[in-house]
């Protein structure tokens, strides 16, 4: 488990205990959208700054490789043109950009593996987010119902005596707090996790098509 997921995870544990013990959890949920709004702009900038690396490494590479080829060549021309000290030339620049291919090869795989890292937790921040979003507006929508709920129970047992109120905004605040405070952050989570894990499924799925399709490219290729 990378170090992103477990702060993650701690920001979600500490949002839940909070949930459970406040009077407006609507506010709370805003909080943490806010918070991932945030953390999604930062994931962003990040994967950008990863991905001109990544170029750029690429680059070199691909340049390296093509001096490596053309010095290939010019150590053979010179040999046919019995040229030795020139083909001995050549090949030496050929040994010092195939180091060069090499050393940047290992940087190219570091950054790839960064690359694909960021962008996973840049997936996780979205998926997060919108289910969050989605939760908080039906959570708005449940305390509306029952303030205009209440307010009918009040307005009702005003011709029924003094009593009536008062029985029914006792068990509209039991049941707000029940669902409120309790349900919320479980259902977002829940939530969250069976996208995550549908999200999850999907990829693989194409990956496992990529894979299969590069295979069937690749003995193609061999029998040319």
């Amino acid at each position: 488990m990378s170090v992103f997921r477990r702060i993650r995870d701690i920001t979600a544990a500490n949002i839940n205990e909070k949930l459970e013990q406040s009077q407006d959890p609507v506010r709370l949920i805003d909080h943490f959208l806010h918070s991932t709004r945030q953390d999604i702009m930062e994931a962003e900038k990040l994967h950008k700054q990863c991905e001109a690396h990544t170029r750029q490494l690429q680059q070199q590479v691909n340049q390296a490789q093509t001096m490596i080829n053309k010095r290939e060549e010019q150590a053979l021309l010179a040999l046919k043109a019995g040229e030795d000290h020139l083909a001995k030339l050549a090949l030496q620049e050929k040994l010092i950009y195939e180091e060069k291919v090499e050393q940047y090869d290992e940087l190219l795989a570091t950054s790839r593996e960064a690359l694909k890292e960021v962008e996973e937790q840049l997936g996780e921040l979205r998926m997060e987010y919108q289910t969050v979003y989605s939760k908080r507006q039906y959570y708005v929508a449940r305390m509306e119902t029952l303030r205009l709920q209440q307010k009918m129970n009040e307005r009702t047992g005003a011709y029924g005596g003094q009593d009536v109120p008062r029985m029914f905004n006792r068990l509209e605040d039991r049941l707000s707090d029940w669902e409120l405070e309790a349900k919320s952050l479980r259902d977002i989570r829940k939530m969250g996790q069976e996208y995550l894990v549908q999200a999850g499924e999907s990829v693989s799925s194409v990956l496992d098509r990529e894979l299969a399709r590069l295979k069937e490219k690749l003995n193609n290729s061999g029998k040319e």
